[in-house]
Formats: C-alpha cells, sequence, structure tokens
C-alpha cells in the first residue's frame, strides 16, 4: 500500500463508462490499494458506473460518493459541473442524460469527419466497440491516435486538434448551466463547478450560486497554487464547499492518476449534508 490516505478523498475520478481507463471494479480496487478513504465516480454525462463501484465497495473500507459530471453552457464558455450524492436512478435526470449521450455520439461522428479532413482516418467502430451503455468522448478519439502513431501522446492530440479552439473540435449540443444545476438538485445532489481554472469565467460565479451552485473544485491537478488560493477565496465569499479531485482518467508512465489531488475526508461530509438540505427542500 502507497501512503495512509485514509482521511483524504479524491472527488472527481472516471470509468470505463465515459472516457477512464479503468472499470467501476479496478478504480475501487486502486483507491483501495492507495488507501483512500472515499472516492467519486463522476462520468461524463453518464450514472451506469455508479452500481458497478457501490458494489464492488461493499463490506470494504472504503466510501463511494455517487457523481456525475455534466456539460453545460454559461454564455459563450462551456463549463462542467459535478454533482454529488445525486440518485443515480432518478428518471428525469436519466432522462436528459441519455438525450446527452445520444448528442454526443453524433458530435464525435462529426469530429471523426474533421479528423478524416486533416489526414487522420479513424475507423468509427473502433471508436464506439467498447462504449455500450456509457458516454463517448475526445478522449476515445486521443487514444486511438496514439495507437495509430498520428500523435505521441494524448496531450498532443489535445493541444494540436482536439482541445477547445482547436481545428477537430467541436461543441457539445447546449445545456444551459442553469438547466445542469437544477436537474443535479432534482435528483439530490450537490452542484459544483467542476476545475474553475480550466474553463468558464470567474465573473459567472454570482449567477452559478443564484442557480444553486453548491461547491467549487477548488483542488485539481491542472489548479496552481495561485488559482487554489483564489478559488478558496470565491468559496469562501460565496459559502460554497470547496471540493477537489484529481480527474483521474487513467494512468501516466508509471503513475496512476488517482490520488493525485485531494481534499479531506470531512468534505465528503460537508456534501452529504449539503445533499440533504436540498433534497429537504425539494
Amino acid at each position: 500500500m502507497a501512503k495512509n490516505l485514509s482521511q483524504r478523498a479524491d472527488l472527481h475520478v472516471h470509468t470505463t463508462f465515459s472516457d477512464g481507463m479503468l472499470n467501476p471494479g479496478d478504480v475501487v480496487e486502486n483507491a483501495l490499494e492507495m488507501g483512500l478513504g472515499a472516492i467519486s465516480i463522476t462520468d461524463h454525462d453518464c450514472v451506469e458506473g455508479i452500481l458497478p463501484a457501490l458494489e464492488a465497495a461493499k463490506g470494504k473500507d472504503i466510501e463511494i460518493v455517487p457523481g456525475v459530471e455534466m456539460s453545460a453552457a454559461a454564455g459563450d464558455y462551456e463549463i462542467h459541473i459535478l454533482g454529488y450524492f445525486i440518485n443515480p436512478e432518478d428518471a428525469d435526470l436519466m432522462e436528459l442524460l441519455s438525450k446527452m449521450k445520444e448528442n454526443r455520439v453524433e458530435r464525435i461522428k462529426s469530429i471523426l469527419d474533421l479528423l478524416e479532413k486533416e489526414g487522420f482516418a479513424l475507423d468509427e467502430d473502433r471508436v464506439f466497440e467498447n462504449v455500450v451503455n456509457g458516454t463517448v468522448g475526445r478522449m476515445h478519439l486521443a487514444r486511438i491516435m496514439v495507437e495509430k502513431g498520428f500523435v505521441k501522446n494524448h496531450y498532443e492530440a489535445f493541444d494540436k486538434y482536439l482541445g477547445n479552439g482547436k481545428p477537430c473540435c467541436l461543441r457539445h449540443v447546449r445545456l444551459d448551466f442553469t438547466k445542469a444545476i437544477s436537474m443535479i438538485r432534482s435528483a439530490g445532489g450537490v452542484a459544483v463547478i467542476a476545475h474553475p481554472g480550466t474553463m468558464g469565467s470567474d465573473d459567472l460565479f454570482s449567477d452559478y450560486v443564484t442557480a444553486g451552485l453548491g461547491g467549487i473544485e477548488v483542488y485539481h491537478i491542472k489548479h496552481r497554487k495561485q488559482e487554489i488560493n483564489r478559488y478558496l477565496s470565491i468559496a469562501e465569499n460565496h459559502g460554497l464547499i470547496a471540493t477537489g479531485g484529481s480527474d483521474c482518467h487513467g494512468s501516466v508512465p508509471g503513475r496512476l492518476l488517482m490520488g493525485r489531488a485531494t481534499v479531506d475526508i470531512s468534505t465528503v461530509e460537508l456534501l452529504r449534508e449539503e445533499s440533504r438540505r436540498v433534497r429537504l427542500k425539494g
């Protein structure tokens, strides 16, 4: 076991049900080996990975926080909103996510056309072969580009072709952030802005709070100290919960990304209590 992290929680972890490299069972096993006290399964626009993770964690010394990461629009920006302690079987949420999955499929097909124009022919069947009940995203394309030798790694794929503003990137069908926050809350969850240092505008936080935002992902692998301090201040000023997580999709050579950004286990209790208040208001 690595250093004891039993009082730490990684609240941003992806599985193979979206664009992670590990299935829910393997995610749980790796978290146990690390000694983490809690993790949250936060797949993109998808909740199917939650129940398998909960099953894998039964009787084990770890808590699985049911979560989701939803893509949304805030003015001209695309933002991501995490939902914690959601009910993964909420009918309205499941209906919305089902539509978002369909939109993702059409988006990826269009991106495949753009990639082909750039000289990168990717087989559509290969892209979708492992996407059964989950969601498809740009990371699936990036990994195949690496496999075929088009790029050295997925970072290069995003930096040159797939990242926001790059020639082969298309926006998601726009779901307004107010709708995303509302759906998370109606499913009993706490809405949290994901990695704000990488997208969106800090000027919009008052609008997010008015819509029902409950927290900010302060600690993230792409947040430097100055960004952490800035978002801690914003969280305090708006009365929001400061959360954090690694945004783990898998590993870099020799190291699993899980656990690289964590928060104290007490943050889980804060989110749980806020979820209870949301449900009472419901």
